[in-house]
């Protein structure tokens, strides 16, 4: 994409990025006083080691006022390639403003993971140091540390819907790729018209070499971040791409629109069907 398409503000990632390469500086706005709350709770994955260091990656939890129900529970995913930071600082605003007004959280508790990839994070690159393409590696007996740390998250909780954000440097335009429950779709559609206030849609009919209808892909590639095999039943999982190349704050806008509209959403259908 060139810097002359419409609607595109185009920044200089590898420029903008070298300001937020420090992982401890994406987690400053997340203070001690916001877990002082009681909402917010801090809870890192082991540490692992990569090129003779020690990593950890990122976990909060934040429990929404009572719904009425039984609480959702949902596993927000950014970072798993490094070199797509609007997710990553999209998930923390996420939990900053959860914390300022914790009302769309109502009936859900959001276990948030801002950056898988931690070493890929500071590198800005897509792999971990040393290692393959994480988001290939999924439930296909991977050796990766942070694989395994976090296909011991997806067992163990087994949560009820999942998000993955990206971005993609070969597309124009947002969209999505839809798993699991039948009615994901009816959650990335209006995460990607909330995503729409910011940046346009791809309405192109193959996107990342899959069939897409407005911007929504029924597919996926071997060893993405999903739930375990032998869930049953099924969670919902998106995984929501926004064009790389599109200026870095409006990614960050669309990321954090899309997810406060699945919330909504899913809300909404959850409500629907216990008056069924």
């Amino acid at each position: 994409m060139s810097a002359e398409t419409p609607g595109f503000h185009v920044s200089h990632p590898s420029a903008r990025m070298r300001e937020r390469r420090s992982l401890g500086k994406l987690l400053e706005p997340l203070t001690a006083a916001d877990l002082a709350t009681g909402n917010l709770f801090f809870s890192p994955l082991p540490e692992f080691q990569r090129c003779c260091r020690t990593f950890q990656i990122p976990k909060y939890v934040f429990i929404g006022p009572p719904g009425g129900g039984t609480y959702q529970r949902l596993g927000l995913f950014g970072g798993i390639h490094g070199d797509e930071a609007a997710g990553s600082v999209a998930l923390v605003e996420l939990l900053r403003r959860l914390i300022e007004d914790p009302r769309p959280a109502t009936g859900y508790e959001l276990f948030v993971y801002p950056v898988c990839n931690p070493t890929g994070y500071e590198d800005d690159t897509r792999w971990p140091r040393g290692g393959e393409d994480l988001n290939r590696a999924f439930w296909r007996n991977s050796s990766e540390p942070e694989v395994l740390l976090l296909e011991h998250q997806l067992e163990e909780f087994r949560f009820d819907g999942l998000v993955s954000l990206h971005a993609d440097d070969t597309s124009e335009g947002l969209y999505g790729y839809v798993a699991g429950d039948v009615l994901t779709r009816h959650l990335l559609e209006p995460a990607l018209a909330a995503a729409e206030t910011f940046l346009p849609r791809n309405h192109t009919g193959r996107i990342d070499g899959w069939p897409a209808e407005r911007g929504i892909i029924e597919d996926a590639f071997l060893g993405v971040l999903a739930a375990p095999p032998t869930q049953t039943p099924r969670p919902f999982e998106i995984v929501f791409e926004t064009p790389q190349l599109a200026n870095f704050d409006q990614q960050v806008q669309a990321h954090l629109a899309a997810l406060l509209a699945i919330l909504k959403a899913h809300r909404s259908l959850q409500a629907h069907a216990a008056n069924i």
